[in-house]
């Protein structure tokens, strides 16, 4: 686990190939899969493939339910996504503004996987600071996640 005030990154190694991850990560329909958080709900308004500037929407819930939309801020096939998410219309002045980012480096019969939480440009920090343990297990269940349902493919 890597920190810098701003982000926290978690790492496994996944005995799969970078890119059968990386066709995961980059299809919002399958986030609620793996996602380790258990906010994610649906995607919605999906292109039919994520690439550098595509935008989609996820239903939420924390307590109560929510909208989010994001933005593909970098992608390099099979080795780099990200994407900035932003709640709609309005309360983007407000929320918003964290980077989700994985990067794949491929290891001997495995994938490096890093998951990257990113609030240096969030719009509150002081809001989302403190959410910064629960995301860490999050993301660490988030990359078992993701491990169990590729070995189920």
């Amino acid at each position: 686990m890597a920190t810098n005030g701003d982000t926290e990154s978690v790492e496994r190694i996944i005995p799969v190939p970078a890119e059968q991850i990386f066709a995961l990560l980059a299809d919002p329909r399958r986030h609620k899969d793996f996602d380790g958080s258990g906010t994610v709900r649906n995607a919605k308004n999906v292109p039919d493939h994520l690439e550098l500037g595509s935008k989609f929407g996820m239903s939420m819930h924390l307590g109560v339910p929510y909208s989010m939309t994001s933005t593909v801020i970098e992608f390099e096939p099979n080795r780099r996504i990200a994407w900035q998410t932003w709640a709609p219309g309005i309360a983007s002045r407000l929320a918003g503004g964290r980077i989700w980012r994985y990067e794949l480096e491929p290891v001997e019969g495995a994938t490096l996987v890093r998951e990257t939480w990113d609030i240096s440009q969030e719009r509150v920090k002081a809001v989302v600071r403190p959410a910064r343990g629960k995301t860490i297990a999050g993301m660490t269940k988030t990359l078992e996640r993701i491990e169990t349902v590729l070995a189920s493919n």
